[in-house]
């Protein structure tokens, strides 16, 4: 009796870890009911991806470069003497504008006038010497040397006449051309040099104003460009010219070239050495657009999916410049193809896709309200 208690206990064992193992097994491998139903609803939600598509369209673009320069005037000058002589006259008042050729300062002149005196006295009593040896010439009364020296004499005197005249010119500082003096930095009675400044004098009718470009746009530089300047100084006014000159030399330490713009200046606002904000419209051409949430960037790849016969194929397109919005295709599309720009997320190369109505931004401003509702829709 002993012996067949001790058999039944191992039997019972292996009847209840039997048991065990088959309801574990039973439980991870029946379907639940639950799992079945959202399984089929999975299988019943695939079908086309909704997107909204917008058109490549051939627009003409322009490339704008942004840049600083600096105001220079059409012509300037620092008046100053060319001799050493004492201020008599101060003839013009700081800041006003003056004509070309206009007397500015007159200076110690009584030297110099005497030395006209003497020289044109000392041209006459050789003149008259000169004179008199031609008709002593043809009776052969005066040697043919003699009247050389005669007239070699006339000739020096004309010179030292001419020579007083200068000198008694330079006492006269005029205006070498029309424009606005500047401060006044002499008085009376100042006893100046050569080289010492007076006054400066500016033509600002015509603004030349220089800027810089880096010498990758060197290819799309070139005169009669049109220029818009802007200074801090008068907001919200633009001031606009045209490239006047490139520079012919490209700097070595910054890689750039130099420009030099007009701008009219007829109203004197703008003034040498004014900082101004350069705006210059290059490459006027025509080129293909799309809005820029068209692409999907891949490493330094972009990508676009474009749609033809409700399917969707991922095609490698080469951008070119940007502005807002819209991007710049240099290669990649054709006019007329329409592109995904919204559900870029679910389409697969070769899927099939359904348009959802939607409109089609036309524009910049459109393009980023679209933009913006995007975003929106996915944050929800």
């Amino acid at each position: 009796m002993t012996q067949k208690r001790s058999l039944a206990t191992p039997i019972s064992l292996v009847v209840a870890v039997v048991c065990a193992a088959w309801a574990l097994y039973a439980t991870q491998h029946t379907p639940r009911a639950g799992a079945t139903a959202s399984s089929g609803a999975g299988m019943r939600s695939v079908g086309p991806a909704y997107v909204t598509l917008a058109p490549v369209r051939s627009e003409s673009i322009s490339q704008k470069l942004e840049a600083l320069g600096n105001a220079r005037a059409n012509e300037s000058v620092d008046v100053s003497s060319k001799i050493s002589n004492v201020v008599t006259s101060i003839r013009f008042r700081d800041g006003e504008r003056v004509r070309r050729g206009q007397v500015l300062v007159q200076l110690d002149d009584a030297q110099a006038r005497a030395d006209v005196a003497e020289a044109d006295a000392a041209l006459t009593e050789s003149q008259a010497q000169f004179n008199r040896s031609r008709e002593l010439l043809n009776t052969q009364a005066l040697s043919k040397s003699q009247y050389d020296q005669l007239e070699a004499t006339l000739k020096a005197n004309r010179a030292r006449l001419a020579a007083a005249n200068a000198r008694l010119e330079d006492t006269v500082i005029r205006a070498p051309f029309s424009g606005f003096v500047g401060l006044r930095r002499v008085s009376v009675g100042s006893l100046i040099s050569p080289g010492s400044v007076i006054t400066t004098l500016d033509d600002t009718s015509v603004i030349k104003l220089d800027f810089s470009v880096p010498e990758n746009f060197l290819a799309t530089l070139r005169e009669g460009l049109a220029v818009r300047a802007s200074a801090p100084a008068y907001p919200g006014r633009n001031f606009a010219g045209t490239v006047a000159s490139i520079d012919s030399r490209v700097d070595v330490n910054t890689r750039s070239v130099t420009v030099r713009a007009l701008l009219s200046n007829e109203d004197g606002v703008l003034k040498p050495g004014m900082f101004l904000n350069v705006t210059l419209a290059n490459d006027d051409r025509q080129a293909l657009v799309i809005p820029e949430q068209a692409l999907t960037p891949e490493a330094e790849r972009q990508y676009v999916f474009v749609v033809d016969g409700g399917k969707a194929e991922r095609r490698e397109v080469r951008i070119g410049s940007r502005r807002p919005g819209f991007v710049e295709i240099v290669a990649g599309l054709n006019p007329g193809e329409n592109v995904v720009i919204e559900g870029t997320q679910k389409v697969r190369d070769g899927g099939a896709v359904q348009v959802a109505e939607a409109e089609i931004p036309t524009t910049a401003d459109e393009a980023h309200e679209a933009s913006a509702s995007s975003r929106s829709s996915v944050r929800q």
